[in-house]
């Protein structure tokens, strides 16, 4: 089934392109369906991208969804055309009052940072507390897993020697998740991050269950509340030259950026990417939409605790 996105939205013609099922508003209305509230809260630097890569991921599901982009009001993104953001994003305010099926929450470039120094900390703290009462289930996605994780059960974050950068083996330490339904043994997951969680943090606290890790990356997914929360250290979402794009913007500006790991052919930068991930990232959103939102969700949406 395809997606309800907002008119013009730039990725509706980027995943045409790529023969994916997605409509506007426009011809949504005159179906009779209760489509899933899906809001995505993206604080990426660029924000066309990422919503098309979660678009992407979205649109694998036989439900219909609607989707809802959400910005802060205490931070002004540099990278994205303020026409774009005016025309296709909400202020929290604007969206608070509402109840929505699901939320991705995204990473931002403010990892090295203390929460309590970034900016627009205090306004992504009401949006944490509003999420517990007004969304059945949330995806938290690199930073904001972290801190979703400390501001809601106190996991404190710790810098890494060097950058965690490239793609890694994952395990599913209980496979019988339904969130792992129809998953290997082992996955692959994109990772591009200057700091991680310890499994010893995870594992002392009872309202958290460490679900899924990796003998080189540590921790990755964290799951509390009965799948309502999902805490991801790395990107499934990331497109397949997204590291590229990253490692040669890095490369040109600094002496000190390693090549990302297990990522090229022949770990050769002129070769082109090797993408392995790409399968278990659309089952994982899969099942989440299925298990953890579509069964989950009350058809009264007011009616989400």
């Amino acid at each position: 089934m395809p997606l309800r996105l907002p008119d013009r939205l730039p990725a509706i013609d980027l995943l045409k392109k790529e023969n994916i099922f997605v409509m506007d508003n426009s011809r949504a209305t005159t179906q009779d369906i209760r489509p899933l509230k899906i809001v995505i809260l993206n604080l990426m630097p660029l924000k066309i991208t990422t919503e098309t890569d979660l678009v992407r991921l979205l649109s694998n599901t036989p439900l219909q969804m609607e989707i809802y982009f959400m910005k802060l009001k205490s931070h002004t993104p540099k990278n994205t055309p303020i026409e774009h953001m005016m025309m296709f994003y909400k202020d929290f305010e604007e969206l608070r009052l509402q109840k929505f099926d699901g939320m991705i929450i995204t990473g931002a470039p403010v990892e090295l940072m203390e929460f309590e120094e970034v900016r627009y900390w205090d306004e992504m703290k009401d949006i944490f507390a509003w999420a517990k009462t007004h969304v059945t289930s949330t995806l938290y996605i690199c930073w904001a897993a972290q801190a979703g994780l400390y501001f809601h059960y106190g996991i404190p974050k710790y810098p890494l020697p060097k950058k965690k950068f490239g793609i890694f083996e994952q395990r599913a330490l209980q496979p019988y998740l339904p969130i792992f339904r129809g998953f290997d043994d082992v996955f692959m997951m994109p990772h591009s991050r200057h700091t991680e969680l310890h499994r010893e943090d995870i594992e002392a606290n009872p309202d958290l269950q460490l679900i899924a890790d990796s003998d080189e990356c540590g921790v990755s997914i964290v799951m509390a509340r009965g799948g309502r929360e999902f805490f991801i250290t790395g990107h499934l979402e990331y497109a397949p030259n997204t590291l590229d794009t990253e490692y040669r913007r890095d490369r040109d500006t600094r002496d000190d950026v390693e090549l990302p790991e297990h990522y090229y052919h022949n770990d050769n930068p002129d070769e082109r990417p090797l993408v392995t991930w790409r399968a278990h990232a659309n089952l994982f959103y899969s099942n989440w939409i299925n298990y953890y939102v579509y069964q989950e969700t009350p058809y009264n949406i007011e009616e989400i605790e």
